[in-house]
This record gives C-alpha cells, sequence and structure tokens, in this order.
C-alpha cells in the first residue's frame, strides 16, 4: 500500500472559500463557536462542531450532534456551496503569517502505515475525543479534519511544492486572524507521479498534531474492513486526511501550564521547595525562556526565571530532557502533586498564541495560583521521542499558524 496518495476532495465551489473556511474544530469553546457562526450559515462550524445550530444545553456528544452534522454536509452539497473534483488530485497548501510561510501537501495516507509505525506517534489520546472522532467520521462518511503531518524535509518534495506554488490559487484568503490560506489543485498526472514517487522513498512520517484523528481514522478503517466481505484495501477508508509539511518549516510555540493551588503550600515555602533544584531570579519582565531548560513563573504578582541545575537534565532521554517534562519532574509532581497531568484538573494549558499577559491575569484574577511559560520544543525533539518509540507528556508542542478546515476534505465511498 502506498504511503499515500492523491483523491477526488471535496472543497468550496469557486468564490466560496471565505464563506466555508473555519478554525479548527477544537481550538474553542461552544460559546465562542456560536458566536463565530452568527450570520454565517456556510461556515464549516456548521459540520465540525454542530451543536451551535442545537440547543445551547445539548450534550456535545449526543447523537443529534453527529446527524445534525450530517444533515448540515447534505445540505451545503446539495446548494452547491461544497463541490466534490471529478478525479483524484493532490493540493499544495501555503500558509503565511507575517513574515512565517510554510507549504505542504494535502493528501490522504495509509492508515497500514499508520498502524505499522512507518507514519510515527508522540502522543497518547483520550478516549472521550477519539471516541467523538469515530462518531463524527461515521456519522459523515467523511473526514473534514487534516492530520497535520511532517517529514524530514527533503529537495525532491520541497521542489514540486515550490514550483506549484508559482501557479494561482483555487484558493486564496485571509482569516480573521490575518493568516493568509492558499490552496493549488495537482491535477496533471506526470507532477501527480512526481509526488507519490518522492513521497514513497521517505522512510516516514511524522504526527505533528491531530493523533485523536487519526487514531480515530484506523478505528473507522478496521471497522469497516471487518464488515466488508469484498475488502481489497484499496477503499477510501484505509486512507485518511492529512496535510504533510517539511519538518524545517514548521513553527512550534510554547505551550505554558497554568496551576489551580499551590498544594497547600504557602508562597514562600513553596519558594524554598524550588530552590534545591533551581536558580531563582526575580525579572521585572514578564519571562518568556530563551533556552532549553530555563522557565518563567508568575507567582504573587511577580515574574520569575526558573534555571534549571544541568545535572538534573537527563540529556540521553528523548522525553525526560524535554521542557515539559523537566517542569513536571522536577516541580508539577514533586511540589505541586500532580501525577498525571492529562487527568488532573488542577493543571491547565495554554497556547502561547495566547501571551505571557494572558497567564498573569489568571492568576491575578485568582483563578489561578502559579503559571509557567516554557521554551518551544523543537521540531527536531518531537521526531527523536517518536524515532525511540516513545510518547511526549500531553500538550508538549502547540503549532501555529493552524490549518483552516473546510479547504478540502475526504469522502469515504
Amino acid at each position: 500500500m502506498p504511503l499515500i496518495k492523491p483523491f477526488a476532495g471535496l472543497r468550496p465551489a469557486p468564490g466560496r472559500a471565505s464563506d466555508v473556511a473555519a478554525p479548527p474544530y477544537d481550538v474553542m469553546s461552544a460559546q465562542e463557536a456560536r458566536r463565530m457562526v452568527t450570520g454565517r450559515p456556510h461556515s464549516f462550524l456548521h459540520i465540525s462542531r454542530p451543536e451551535v445550530d442545537l440547543p445551547e444545553d445539548t450534550d456535545p456528544y449526543a447523537p443529534q450532534v453527529y446527524a445534525k452534522a450530517r444533515e448540515n454536509l447534505d445540505r451545503m452539497r446539495s446548494e452547491g456551496v461544497l463541490i466534490r473534483d471529478p478525479a483524484p488530485c493532490y493540493y499544495v497548501y501555503r500558509l503565511t503569517r507575517g513574515e512565517h510561510m510554510q507549504t505542504g501537501l494535502v493528501a490522504v495516507a495509509s492508515v497500514a502505515a499508520y498502524e505499522a509505525d512507518r507514519i510515527k506517534k508522540h502522543e497518547l489520546t483520550r478516549p472521550v475525543k477519539e471516541d467523538d472522532r469515530v462518531r463524527q467520521i461515521d456519522a459523515l462518511d467523511a473526514q473534514t479534519g487534516p492530520v497535520f503531518l511532517v517529514y524530514k524535509h527533503t529537495a525532491a518534495i520541497d521542489d514540486i511544492l515550490a514550483a506549484v506554488s508559482t501557479s494561482a490559487p483555487a484558493i486564496d484568503i485571509r482569516a480573521q486572524d490575518g493568516v493568509r490560506h492558499e490552496l493549488r489543485v495537482v491535477d496533471d498526472d506526470a507532477t501527480i507521479e512526481r509526488l507519490s514517487t518522492a513521497c514513497e522513498q521517505l522512510d516516514g512520517l511524522y504526527v505533528a498534531d491531530g493523533h485523536h484523528r487519526s487514531a480515530a481514522a484506523a478505528r473507522v478503517a478496521a471497522t469497516r474492513k471487518a464488515v466488508n466481505p469484498n475488502h481489497t484495501g484499496d477503499e477510501s477508508y484505509n486512507y485518511f486526511l492529512s496535510v504533510i509539511f517539511p519538518h524545517d518549516r514548521m513553527q512550534i510555540l510554547d505551550y505554558n501550564r497554568v496551576v489551580k493551588d499551590l498544594h497547600g503550600l504557602e508562597a514562600e515555602t513553596f519558594m524554598d521547595r524550588l530552590r534545591p533544584s533551581f536558580k531563582v531570579e526575580p525579572s521585572p519582565m514578564p519571562v518568556a525562556p530563551a533556552r532549553h531548560a530555563e522557565f518563567g513563573m508568575y507567582l504573587d504578582g511577580a515574574w520569575y526565571r526558573l534555571t534549571l541545575d544541568a545535572r538534573r537534565i537527563p540529556r540521553k532521554d528523548p522525553v525526560g530532557r524535554l521542557d515539559v517534562s523537566l517542569l513536571q519532574d522536577n516541580v508539577i509532581r514533586p511540589i505541586l502533586g500532580i501525577s498525571d497531568p492529562r487527568l488532573d484538573d488542577r493543571i491547565g494549558f495554554v497556547g502561547g498564541s495566547r501571551g505571557l499577559d494572558w497567564l498573569a491575569a489568571q492568576v491575578d484574577a485568582g483563578d489561578m495560583a502559579v503559571a509557567f511559560s516554557l521554551y518551544p520544543t523543537p521540531m527536531e525533539d518531537l521526531m527523536a521521542v517518536a524515532d525511540a518509540g516513545k510518547m511526549m507528556p500531553p500538550k508538549s508542542t502547540w503549532f501555529e499558524p493552524k490549518l483552516a478546515d473546510g479547504l478540502v476534505s475526504h469522502l469515504l465511498d
């Protein structure tokens, strides 16, 4: 089975992309989603967050939510807002924010390669979120949220993407957050063949973001295979929607932590517990760590710079040496008493796009007791963990800019 292949995408009709495009379904609250669809009957949020069209007290995992998603998808297709390409294509997707630009390939990736670890994971999933994506795919007979994959950059692929990007885009929109989204269709056989050949020569791909979507796609594929006596492996359910970028163009922001209480400690005692492991320095300014093993901390209205003793860094352990692990192993677990950050509601995770002032505001408002800013996880560290067959701690990476939902979907025939 090929690592990736082209597919006949479902996408906005000419001139409708700005009506359809929406932020990823999981970066907003239900209230924010409801505000975003006001006056936008064709926003893709009506499919990715269909509870916006149901009473506010509706359980987001209720059967009627998934039924509404299918109803909205069928409506937008029947109205001609979403149309399907007549033949399999690749798509080149370019994101631009300020001076940063990254160009990737939209394709469907092999579930078999995912299960064989040729598409490598680095993060555990939460059952409730994975179950939600399974029900959504089954209800829609489609994958609408792309999995964000990365390849170790290679000129054979990069050069083709760059050449395609000189042509006029089929979609060129600027989202409310200022990010420019461009989509180009690759429908000529020669370029499709060149891309397929170049990608097949890769050792593998890495899941950067979308572990729940890829795991759900694999579960749906297994279920449909089991009930299909004529299964061949070529069926569309054997692949999942992906956008694949070169690793050296990724922009990873900090993924910060806030904690509700000091685990019964007074602030002074908490500070004393830090000093055996960290050099603790007051800072007149918010602290954005400039290097590995350096952290910012906001406590009682003041910022501090924490520098971990180098002897406490397990440099040969690809997981243990991550900054998120160093904070967990030296502060969050032993001092604040949070053993499993995936399950403990005393800890919160804040993407770096929120900014340091937002962290401080949570503490000043009394919602949180302490906030920590972290140095962003390098892409090379993510790949090292995946190559070692290990899992990163939850909420280790925050990728920006985000992909838009609705620009291309993969139908399961």
